[in-house]
C-alpha cells in the first residue's frame, strides 16, 4: 500500500507519476499528460504527448485544434508508461469519452476517477467499479445535501413546462460539452421528438456526439428564426446565455437550467432561474460513499470538491483517507 505519496503524488501542477514522469489531468502543459475528459478544467492543450480516449482527444482537437502528439487508448487497454508503471481506462459515465485511469506499479494498484457519476446516461458509457489499492476520488457534490433526483423527474418537469406555458420558449442553459447532449438525449428518451433548437455554442459539440454515435435527434439553429416560430420550443444554450441580449430574441422565454447546483436555492436566484432542473454529470453524495464502499480501497484520497465532509464519512466508517487539496478544478460551469 503506499505510504507518503511514495511514487504517485500531488503537486502544483496535478497529480504527478514519479517513475514513469507523467502527469494526470495537469493544470499547466506538461511533457506527458494523461487526461481524463475534455472539459478544460482538466484538459489543456500544448502538452508534449497527450493520452486519452479517442472521443477525448477528438473533443480537445475540436476545442483547441492542434494538440500536438497524441496517444489514443480505448477503454480497458494496458498500456507502458515506462519506469515500471501501466495505465488502463475504464469509463467514469461523466461525459463522452470519460475514463477512469487505473495505475499499476510495484504491486500497488490506484484508480483516479477523474469527474464521475453512476447515474444512467445514454450518451456515454457507465461507470465501471474496479478494485484497488489507493481510490483517488473526486468530491463535487461531497456534502449530504447533495441527492440528485432521477433524470427522468427533472426531465418530465422540463416537459410539463412546456406544456403549461405554449406560447413560450423554454431555454435551459446547459453546459455545452456533455450536459446539453444528455438533456437532448433524456428529452428523446421521454418520448420528445420535436425539433431541438440550438444557441451556436452547442452546435458543434452537438455534430462531435452525433458523429461518435449518440443519436440526438433533430436539432436545429435557432440563428435567424423568427420569433413567433420559437413558442412553445425547447431552446439549449450556455448557462452564459440565460441573460445575454441573445435570449431577448425569444418569445418570453420561461428561463431554466441544468445543474446539480439547482439544488441550492441561492444559485437559483443569482442565475434568475424559474425553473431549476437538478441534473448533474457528478456523482452525488450517496454515489460517492457509494462508491467508496462497492470499491473498499484499503485508503481514499479525495480531490476537487467538497473534501472535508467525504473525509469526515470515511472516518466515521473506519476507512483510512485523506484530502488531497488539489487546485486548479472548477466546479461552476457543472
Amino acid at each position: 500500500m503506499i505510504a507518503d505519496f511514495a511514487w504517485i503524488r500531488p503537486e502544483p501542477a496535478g497529480l504527478h507519476i514519479i517513475p514513469a514522469d507523467v502527469w494526470i489531468d495537469p493544470p499547466r502543459a506538461m511533457p506527458r499528460a494523461l487526461v481524463t475528459h475534455g472539459h478544460a478544467d482538466h484538459a489543456r492543450a500544448g502538452h508534449g504527448v497527450t493520452m486519452a480516449t479517442p472521443a477525448t482527444l477528438a473533443i480537445m482537437r475540436e476545442r483547441y485544434g492542434d494538440i500536438g502528439d497524441a496517444q489514443a487508448l480505448e477503454y480497458g487497454d494496458r498500456v507502458s508508461l515506462g519506469g515500471g508503471v501501466h495505465a488502463t481506462l475504464l469509463p467514469a459515465g461523466h461525459v463522452l469519452g470519460s475514463a477512469q485511469i487505473v495505475i499499476e506499479h510495484a504491486g500497488e494498484r490506484v484508480i483516479v476517477t477523474g469527474d464521475f457519476k453512476r447515474a444512467p446516461d445514454p450518451t456515454c458509457a457507465p461507470f465501471v467499479v474496479a478494485p484497488c489499492d489507493v481510490l483517488i476520488t473526486e468530491a463535487t457534490f461531497g456534502l449530504p445535501v447533495f441527492r440528485h433526483p432521477p433524470i427522468a423527474a427533472e426531465i418530465a418537469r422540463l416537459l410539463a413546462a412546456r406544456a403549461a406555458h405554449p406560447d413560450r420558449a423554454i431555454l435551459v442553459g446547459a453546459y455545452a460539452l456533455g450536459k446539453a447532449q444528455r438533456v437532448i438525449a433524456e428529452l428523446r428518451v421521454a418520448g420528445y421528438h420535436d425539433p431541438i433548437w440550438l444557441h451556436g455554442a452547442m452546435e458543434r459539440m452537438c455534430r462531435l456526439y452525433a458523429d461518435h454515435g449518440v443519436d440526438l435527434g433533430d436539432l436545429r439553429s435557432a440563428a435567424g428564426v423568427p420569433k413567433a416560430a420559437l413558442a412553445g420550443a425547447i431552446v439549449i444554450c450556455p448557462p452564459s446565455a440565460l441573460a445575454d441580449r441573445w435570449s431577448r430574441r425569444l418569445p418570453d422565454p420561461v428561463v431554466a437550467m441544468a445543474s446539480g447546483w439547482m439544488r441550492v436555492r441561492q444559485r437559483v436566484q443569482q442565475r434568475g432561474v424559474e425553473l431549476p432542473l437538478i441534473i448533474s454529470d457528478h456523482a452525488d453524495w450517496d454515489e460517492l460513499t457509494g462508491t467508496i464502499a462497492d470499491i473498499n480501497p484499503a485508503q481514499t484520497w479525495i480531490t476537487h470538491g467538497r473534501e472535508e465532509a467525504l473525509l469526515r464519512w470515511c472516518e466515521l466508517h473506519q476507512r483510512s483517507a485523506r484530502a488531497l487539496a488539489l487546485v486548479g478544478y472548477e466546479d461552476d460551469a457543472e
